[in-house]
């Protein structure tokens, strides 16, 4: 198979090129934004039709959450009208398309875990723009969507550095404590959409690494792991935004995601987060 990968210098798309690699797989093309722009359409066309992928994974997006607010033009022409210009490549040449949708299309009022089916309700510029991306994409029937929530990988920034540096110099650090959610590993999640790119059990897919925390739970677990003595002062998103002054976009305070449908459809559950932080942990000692 001949895949390509968009945004290959994220987190995910550094990712799937590994695990390709891994896998023996050496046909693809992996772009980032100098080698083709996702909102200019000729560009677009021009390469998918001219290298006719197989499968196309779209990790290009604008993730800047708060700076979405302030460019709403901006990020719905990257998260919109980019992902309208991949689906009508994609159409053309008959690639099965893998699109990065997110936790932020739920208002996370929820009580309980949400399900593919559920309502959405996106509260945030970033949020909307991804739920009109995952329209668009449903436009090529060979559509996986797989919503992920609290991303982190070795080839950018997160959590878990953040907290990490912040260790360094901070005895106590404020973390949200009403944000629930599952940190997903890129690792993990390349594993499985290179196997999902390999079925055609097309559809919408939550996909995180199992269990839960909140933020605050998730920073403690990363310096208990990690044998810093930093401690973790628990706060409200309300009483965070207080402290530090910020003005921030809206973010779900239930970001719990049902995964039965990933296991009913036959795909394996990711490990737990606490797992994932494990490894991920030791590969960043391994980069130093």
């Amino acid at each position: 198979m001949r895949y390509l990968i968009t945004g290959v210098k994220g987190q995910l798309g550094y990712d799937l090129t590994r695990e390709l690699d891994k896998r023996g797989e050496t046909d693809y093309l992996a772009l980032d934004v100098e080698d083709m722009d996702i909102t200019d359409k000729k560009k677009v066309n021009g390469i998918i039709t001219q290298y006719k992928p197989d499968v196309i994974f779209h990790c290009a997006a604008w993730t800047a959450v708060d700076k979405a607010e302030e460019k709403e033009d901006l990020c719905e022409k990257v998260n919109v009208l980019g992902t309208k210009n991949i689906t009508d490549a994609s159409l053309e040449v008959g690639a099965k398309l893998i699109y990065l949708s997110t936790d932020y299309v739920f208002d996370g009022t929820k009580d309980g875990l949400y399900t593919e089916e559920d309502k959405v309700n996106p509260k945030s510029v970033y949020g909307k723009t991804k739920y009109l991306g995952e329209e668009e994409v449903r436009r090529n029937k060979k559509h996986f969507i797989a919503r992920i929530s609290w991303v982190f990988g070795i080839n950018g920034n997160n959590f878990i550095k953040t907290m990490l540096k912040l260790s360094e110099n901070h005895n106590i650090v404020n973390v949200v404590d009403d944000q629930i959610g599952s940190p997903t590993y890129t690792v993990d999640l390349a594993k499985i959409l290179v196997d999902m790119a390999q079925t055609e059990k097309y559809g919408t897919y939550h996909v995180t690494n199992e269990n839960y925390c909140s933020w605050a739970e998730f920073a403690e677990y990363i310096f208990r792991s990690n044998n810093k003595t930093t401690e973790v002062n628990k706060v409200t998103t309300e009483e965070y935004l207080e402290l530090t002054g910020t003005k921030q976009a809206y973010r779900p305070r239930n970001s719990k995601l049902s995964k039965d449908k990933l296991e009913n459809a036959g795909f394996d559950r990711l490990p737990s987060w606490q797992d994932a932080t494990d490894r991920f942990c030791k590969e960043l000692v391994k980069k130093r």
